[in-house]
């Protein structure tokens, strides 16, 4: 059987002008032979599969081609090599009418017996060094010792290291001094694909050449050329997405050609390259697209289960969604549609669709699949957040359309962009229960009818117009004129800008309290030490209960009625007014309460609050051991109900003020007196004057507090260290 032989090697570069995407390295390199300015030292730099060592093969062939020494170093002329050496002239020159003259690339001849032994890997003067498993100073010092031979044949010896990031520090530090100083027949040519791993000494005894990404569409002409000499037929879609696929590596795009040729026969189309490589192609993004531009959730979701008993990953998914929308969004414009990189037949379909596609639902639709993008690591469920995304976009372009129309509608007229608000006007009741429609005018924020009056459309007044129900009192109903001019706009501290009070549509008949009758409370109140609600006593006739009488500090609210006008939101000096009312109403409990001494107070049982003190106490140690230790402390009640607590410190006078209303209430509960009062007091603490600092000291005062400490010291023979 004949070897087979890859078509990575088989159809690999063998002059420079066979070299595929890489024209600004092979162009310097022929003038830099051409000039007589060949460096001594070059590093090529690149991804894998750009063509970095074929250069550097064809660089070290070239320089010792007998051609090249015979034209450029010595200065024959070509019609002078043609009649004494026509074997080392390139065919080209040939069969040129005026060789001298001919405009040609300098190129290899590939004939003369350098090139020959060249081309059968026989040369002496071109030397590969592996970098990655000949990485030590041992290596580069062997390689140190070929470089003082000079060459047998030819002028040059080169040397390829591949992969020359490799190497230690230790050798890149060996190989310093003779990057720098070689002899002159010494030509260096490193290769890399990690050049930040390269010391900068020996970068910079380096010309460095960057070799870029070969384009799709370089890569897919060579690969028809490749199926061209191999007799094979190919679809252009296929060629390009095995170009595609390569991410710019030639040397990929040929290893894919040749699986794919060995799937299929000589006959490769792109239903064969897309069920070989398992790859998401164009169809199915074509088909999401079209079922979201419809609103069509249920084919969307079906489309994504379909890619997942495909078994395509997820997260691929999403980015070629994003590619698809971002491939839609260059072809609304003619001018960009060349940033897509797809053949000419896909192309078309992308254009095609992208005029179907608002420009809003392709931004708005690439924001979701980006943030999708970017959560999808994290998602604990990952097919559950792809199916959200999906469900955004299905009624995206309902959203965005909803949106323009809310936008250029008659109600967005005011100046910020938002839909000025409706106002209605609910119907007010009346006094005796029946609903009468209201003036039409505006509801002030609590829902009574302001007599602010609206014009009709005619220009008459509202009430003019509109008859008023007899059974609403003219009192009760304020009718004025509005103003000719537009009410100015009042700032309002949530930032929100409004032209007139804010109507509201609840009924005024629920702001009014219903008169009820209840049963007498004869257990003395709490707080206020009588009964808390005034009715009758039970066996009593049933009477109508009079209003309650204000607590103290609190004001008693002012009844609503129709002719009220409460606070609205343009009256912002009176809800500040207000404030500071309740404000100074929320102190004044505290300063009633302990506002003087109360006279004809029953005697207090002792005993009595002592046991429920204690029991309090107790009940508070379960849950705040805080709260124990500043109550578990003697007191005493003086003939004014007040208990004066004596605690230690202020941080413990602002705990107890914390808990001390629920405790207050509940040992007002179970004694019985209404009237009782506790307030805390800091203790005053009386300095000695007396400071305790060595042992001696603390041992001393130890035993004059205790004395049975001396007499323990002195039985045991204790001493105070």
């Amino acid at each position: 059987m004949e070897n087979f032989v890859v078509s990575a090697r088989k159809y690999r570069p063998a002059t420079f002008r066979s070299v595929v995407g890489q024209q600004h390295v092979t162009t310097t390199l022929q003038n830099a032979i051409v000039s007589k300015h060949l460096a001594q030292a070059f590093l090529f730099c690149g991804p894998r599969g750009v063509g970095k060592t074929t250069c550097a093969r064809i660089l070290a062939k070239t320089i010792n081609c007998e051609f090249v020494e015979e034209h450029v170093r010595q200065g024959r002329k070509v019609s002078e090599l043609l009649q004494a050496r026509p074997d080392i002239v390139p065919a080209a020159l040939h069969q040129a009418p005026d060789p001298d003259n001919t405009p040609f690339e300098l190129e290899a001849c590939g004939q003369c017996s350098s090139c020959r032994a060249f081309q059968e890997n026989a040369s002496f003067n071109v030397h590969e060094l592996d970098a990655a498993s000949n990485n030590s100073v041992e290596d580069i010092r062997s390689l140190v010792e070929q470089v003082r031979y000079a060459p047998q044949q030819g002028r040059f010896k080169v040397y390829i290291i591949d992969e020359v990031h490799m190497l230690s520090n230790a050798a890149f530090n060996a190989f310093l001094k003779t990057l720098e100083e070689p002899p002159s027949y010494a030509i260096f040519i490193l290769a890399t694909t990690e050049r930040h791993k390269i010391i900068p000494t020996i970068l910079s005894r380096c010309q460095i050449f960057d070799f870029n990404r070969i384009r799709v569409d370089d890569i897919r002409g060579h690969l028809r050329f490749v199926a061209t000499q191999e007799k094979i037929g190919a679809e252009d879609d296929a060629l390009h997405l095995l170009a595609q696929k390569a991410d710019g590596g030639l040397r990929d795009a040929l290893s894919m050609f040749d699986q794919m040729v060995t799937f299929s026969g000589h006959n490769l189309t792109y239903k064969d390259v897309v069920q070989n490589l398992h790859i998401l192609d164009y169809e199915y993004y074509f088909r999401l697209i079209d079922a979201l531009l419809s609103e069509n959730l249920s084919a969307t979701l079906l489309l994504l289960d379909e890619v997942m008993q495909n078994g395509f990953d997820l997260h691929n998914f999403v980015v070629g969604a994003a590619e698809h929308l971002r491939g839609l969004l260059v072809c609304k414009d003619p001018i960009t549609v060349q940033l897509l990189e797809v053949s000419d037949g896909i192309r078309a379909r992308y254009v095609q669709q992208a005029q179907a596609a608002p420009l809003a639902f392709l931004l708005s639709a690439l924001n979701l699949v980006s943030q999708c993008d970017r959560e999808f690591k994290q998602a604990k469920n990952q097919r559950l957040h792809v199916e959200l995304m999906l469900m955004k976009l299905a009624y995206l372009n309902g959203a965005v359309q909803f949106a323009r129309d809310l936008t250029a509608g008659p109600a967005a007229s005011t100046s910020n962009g938002e839909a000025k608000k409706k106002t209605s006007v609910a119907p007010a009741a009346a006094p005796n229960g029946a609903t009468a429609p209201a003036a039409n005018g505006l509801l002030s924020t609590n829902g009574t009818a302001e007599a602010a009056a609206a014009y009709g459309p005619n220009g008459g007044s509202a009430a003019a117009q509109t008859p008023v129900p007899s059974n609403i009192q003219p009192s009760k109903l304020s009718i004025s004129s509005a103003p000719a001019d537009p009410e100015p706009i009042v700032p309002i501290e949530s930032g929100v800008e409004e032209l007139h009070d804010t109507p509201s549509i609840e009924d005024e008949a629920s702001t009014e309290v219903p008169t009820t009758r209840q049963m007498r409370d004869t257990v003395p109140h709490v707080e206020i030490g009588r009964p808390s609600i005034a009715g009758h006593e039970p066996g009593q006739p049933a009477v109508t209960a009079a209003p309650l009488p204000p607590r103290p500090g609190i004001a008693a609210p002012k009844p609503i009625s129709l002719g009220t006008k409460l606070p609205g939101l343009g009256s912002l000096k009176e809800m500040q007014a207000q404030r500071e009312q309740q404000a100074a109403a929320g102190k004044a409990p505290a300063e009633a309460e302990s506002s003087g001494p109360a006279t004809g107070l029953p005697a207090i049982d002792e005993a009595l609050l002592q046991r429920v003190w204690a029991e309090l106490t107790q009940e508070r140690k379960d849950h705040s051991l805080s709260e124990y230790t500043i109550l578990n402390r003697p007191f005493q009640a003086n003939e004014q109900h007040l208990i004066v607590l004596r605690v230690d410190n202020p941080i413990q006078e602002d705990q107890f003020n914390e808990f001390r209303a629920g405790f207050l209430g509940e040992l007002r509960r179970r004694t019985g007196y209404p009237r009782l009062n506790v307030q805390a007091e800091v203790v005053e603490r009386i300095d000695t004057g007396r400071k305790l600092y060595t042992s001696s000291d603390k041992m001393e005062y130890l035993m004059e507090k205790f004395p049975m400490l001396a007499v323990m010291k002195q039985q045991l023979g204790l001493d105070t260290d």
